[in-house]
């Protein structure tokens, strides 16, 4: 029974994500109009909440795999319900969460409202390349302790974290940015891109308790906790960023 519990962590991950997926449909845009008449379109704050879920995702899919070693309860298919459950949660929900800002973009440019769905199919590439690289882990049995791309739980965090810097910063010209077409669209190639990579991306895991072994990634968390009180939400992309920086350091280093 004990070597279940590892896969109900899973399956936790699973529900987190589909949850994720129906706080992202459940809010459309949202029209109202001024007191002159001009046409306001926004997304409603709800979708935060598809934000919630996946980052509750991210620590359930922590957590299957150090319960699967604390009780010794690793096997294949864990391996290939996790991917599963992976692709859901973060992939097609983030790709779902950028949709609907595609969404919001597009619908503020005149005639938007009408415009064809071919401009919102790219959201969905995220999806894909999320896909792809689940896959292409469950077959690659050199990265248990380091990856080869970056990993689609990193990639769904700096998705989920969009709505939230939206709702909880006061800079126009971050919500401006976050609703320019084409940064979202270049944030999807860049996204999908790392996922299918090949880059060196060091896993979060310990292998031990030694602090050599271990420094980049206390150095990481550190960062983490400084960015948080800083820069808020705005801290999960530059945390990513750092992640990314530090993983190609690493391998430069061990080269």
């Amino acid at each position: 029974m004990t070597k279940q519990i590892p896969n109900l962590f899973t399956l936790l991950n699973l529900v987190f994500g589909c949850l994720a997926i129906v706080s992202t449909l459940q809010n459309g845009i949202v029209i109202q109009y001024a007191a002159d008449g001009t046409q306001l379109i926004d997304i409603p704050e709800k979708i935060w909440m598809a934000s919630l879920f996946i980052g509750l995702a991210a620590a359930v899919d922590f957590l299957d795999g150090f319960v699967a070693r604390l009780f010794k309860a690793g096997s294949e298919m864990g391996k290939q319900l996790d991917s599963l459950a992976d692709v859901v949660s973060f992939a097609v929900a983030p790709s779902l969460i950028l949709y609907q800002f595609l969404r919001m973009s597009i619908a503020q440019e005149e005639d938007g409202l009408n415009a064809s769905i071919i401009w919102l199919v790219p959201a969905f590439s995220l999806a894909c390349a999320g896909a792809w690289r689940l896959a292409k882990f469950n077959i690659d049995e050199s990265q248990s302790y380091g990856f080869k791309g970056v990993p689609t739980p990193a990639v769904g965090l700096v998705v989920a974290s969009i709505p939230l810097i939206y709702w909880n910063n006061h800079s126009q010209l971050i919500v401006d940015v976050l609703f320019n077409k084409w940064f979202l669209y270049g944030i999807i190639v860049l996204l999908s891109w790392l996922m299918v990579s090949n880059l060196p991306i060091m896993a979060m895991k310990f292998k031990d308790y030694g602090l050599k072994s271990n420094l980049p990634k206390i150095i990481l968390l550190g960062i983490a906790i400084i960015a948080a009180f800083i820069f808020h939400w705005l801290a999960v992309p530059i945390v990513f960023i750092v992640y990314i920086i530090l993983s190609l350091l690493l391998k430069q280093t061990s080269s």
